[in-house]
């Protein structure tokens, strides 16, 4: 089952559990602790008087109460103190333990926050990537999906690198040379925004567009080239090529177990880009591969759409991590992967 990122409140999460980055007494405080609590009732304070608090890298369970979940599972995570005092293993357990007791109870859903990142101080961007790491090995062994849920772009970061070199590759190789085959050039620009201006008697089509050569399997192409055959039948072929089970290949695209049944059995379904760039991810296809999986359906990658030119980013630089993919995505406020 898959991992989302999401943006959200975590009291307001449809989900079997909810887990509380909470104090070692468990009885309420600052932040999503204290929010969790508000949104419970009372119900939740008594019953946590009788856990006698938790350890750190611990967890617990209690009812939901008033919550939309049914259960909230508490764990105390480190207070950062420079990232060589057992920090990170501490944090690894939290979501560890966490997951253990959703899965003992019968969950088959549960929402995360960013636990550390805030009050305790853990570096966002490392503490986002324990959480993917954590849970990324759980969904591909279980059948749970996991949500890391954040309440807006300042509550998470990736590495300040990736964020560069995306926008780089973004604004260096495609989104100037597509301004300019429109009669556009750039005035200014920062991380998150382009701004462009008109130029003055430039016609639309004088510049040329860019080509990007990648080597690609012979055996892939030619599966992809037959593409008068449906989606699904392609998607079959290209599993067998690869030499991967049909549950792998779900899981490493993210997708629900759902989707996948609607995929197998449901000869008139039609996925969605998101769902057909997912399954492109999971197989490693190279960029002309990709385009022939889309063609099947009628899509193809725009040079003018930011979320298929990170996409377009990372099958150029041979990484396939969904879950870093994901990141990217949602720091540059664009839809995850598998949703």
């Amino acid at each position: 089952m898959p991992l989302y990122i999401v943006r959200h409140d975590i009291t307001k999460m449809e989900c079997d559990a909810i887990v509380n980055a909470a104090n070692k007494s468990l009885l309420g405080g600052g932040g999503v602790d204290g929010c969790i609590h508000r949104a419970a009732g009372p119900k939740l304070f008594d019953e946590c008087l009788t856990l006698g608090g938790c350890k750190t890298g611990e967890a617990k369970i209690t009812k939901g109460y008033n919550l939309p979940a049914k259960y909230v599972i508490h764990t105390v995570g480190p207070v950062w103190d420079g990232g060589t005092n057992g920090e990170k293993a501490l944090l690894e357990s939290c979501y560890k333990k966490s997951l253990e007791l959703a899965k003992a109870h019968g969950c088959t859903s549960v929402a995360f926050p960013l636990i550390s990142s805030g009050v305790y101080g853990y570096p966002k961007d490392k503490a986002l990537s324990v959480a993917v790491s954590i849970i990324s090995r759980f969904v591909l062994e279980n059948d749970m999906t996991v949500y890391i849920v954040v309440f807006d772009k300042n509550s998470y970061k990736i590495s300040k690198e990736l964020m560069e070199d995306v926008f780089t590759y973004i604004d260096d190789n495609y989104a100037d040379e597509t301004a300019l085959r429109y009669g556009y050039k750039r005035r200014s620009a920062s991380l998150n925004n382009l701004f462009y201006e008109p130029i003055e008697g430039k016609a639309s089509n004088d510049i040329a567009p860019q080509t990007v050569s990648i080597d690609t399997k012979r055996e892939l192409i030619d599966i992809l080239s037959k593409i008068d055959e449906n989606f699904a039948i392609t998607l079959f072929k290209l599993i067998d090529a690869r030499g991967i089970s049909d549950v792998e290949c779900y899981k490493k695209a993210n997708v629900s177990k759902q989707t996948w049944y609607k995929i197998l059995n449901d000869a008139s379904y039609r996925p969605s880009k998101n769902t057909v760039l997912s399954f492109a991810i999971a197989l490693e296809l190279s960029l002309v591969e990709t385009e022939k999986l889309l063609a099947t359906v009628g899509f193809a990658l725009s040079k003018s759409s930011k979320f298929d030119l990170i996409i377009e980013y990372f099958i150029v630089k041979g990484s396939y991590d969904i879950f870093v993919i994901n990141e990217t995505l949602v720091a540059f406020d664009q839809p995850c992967l598998g949703i």
